[in-house]
């Protein structure tokens, strides 16, 4: 299979990639700077401006797949007008030159997996989110409503589209050796109150059902890719710090973090989204418990 994948050199692109390498695929990978760029082992390298596609039209002809992670990471304080800006634009841009390339290829790939995060729903309370919840409407959730919306009228081209609402992805790399940093230095504690949701996923179990996914001719729409049991963030860091064995005393104030302004809504708010769908369609997950999650990784 020809996959072809934006943000191929992320941190779920690339381990999505050296997952379809492994297993003999084709994985092509568009990237703005290939002189700069990071690119697994044998995969090729095609160059884009993250907004047209007529450069690459001939190599999309080729494709059987494309998964479009393409977005400027949310992890960058400040969110500032101009920032807001560029993550908006990152994901709309790359998702019009995508759509339009399915309009203009004479031979279209079979299927679309785009991206998105379980920031559509917003921040919640303790109950559980599935796929039919509606979005919410502070900045994450519109930022992920026009993600989605970028490539919605592939849909109307015959071709199968899946939606994937991701979680907090814990990896070697990401978010996680930050979140855990505080605690390797004996500080760990719940943040803020720690009662809200953290929906969360390990980035072998993301890779595994984005290639379900992508294999199950039965799949299309919205998934949420988290792992079946969220828990709160106390219950999150305590579990954190039993797998690094260190002490869990020291609340961090939720003041502290409402310095970083709006983006403060990463650390404070949060959601129990659960994978209702992608359950239903049979997945199995190899890491249901945060505590066997975070032992494996740290």
């Amino acid at each position: 299979m020809n996959v072809l994948v934006a943000g191929g050199t992320g941190f779920i692109g690339s381990a999505l990639s050296r997952s379809l390498l492994a297993d003999k695929h084709r994985v092509f990978i568009l990237t703005r700077n290939p002189q700069w760029a990071r690119i697994p082992f044998d995969a090729h390298i095609v160059e884009w401006d993250g907004r047209t596609c007529e450069n690459w039209l001939d190599v999309f002809g080729q494709m059987d797949a494309v998964v479009n992670l393409a977005g400027a990471t949310i992890g960058q304080p400040f969110w500032t007008t101009k920032r807001k800006d560029i993550l908006a634009r990152s994901r709309v841009n790359a998702g019009v030159a995508i759509s339009n390339a399915f309009q203009k290829a004479l031979k279209k790939p079979a299927i679309l997996v785009q991206a998105s995060g379980v920031g559509y729903y917003g921040a919640h309370g303790a109950e559980p989110l599935n796929e039919d919840t509606p979005p919410g409407n502070d900045f994450l959730a519109s930022l992920a409503v026009d993600w989605e919306a970028s490539t919605k009228i592939v849909d109307a081209l015959g071709v199968r589209r899946v939606i994937i609402r991701t979680a907090v992805v814990l990896g070697h790399k990401g978010i996680l050796p930050l979140m855990a940093l505080p605690v390797r230095m004996f500080a760990g504690g719940p943040i803020g109150s720690g009662k809200q949701g953290v929906s969360w996923i390990h980035i072998d179990d993301e890779v595994r059902a984005i290639r379900f996914l992508l294999g199950d001719d039965k799949a299309r729409g919205v998934y949420n890719l988290t792992a079946p049991n969220p828990l709160s963030n106390a219950d999150f860091m305590h579990f954190m710090a039993k797998a690094l064995r260190r002490p869990y005393w020291l609340r961090a104030p939720a003041f502290a973090f409402r310095l970083l302004g709006e983006m403060s809504t990463l650390f404070l708010d949060g959601q129990f989204a659960i994978p209702q769908r992608l359950v239903n369609q049979g997945f199995t997950f190899d890491f249901e418990s945060a505590f066997d999650a975070l032992k494996d990784l740290l």
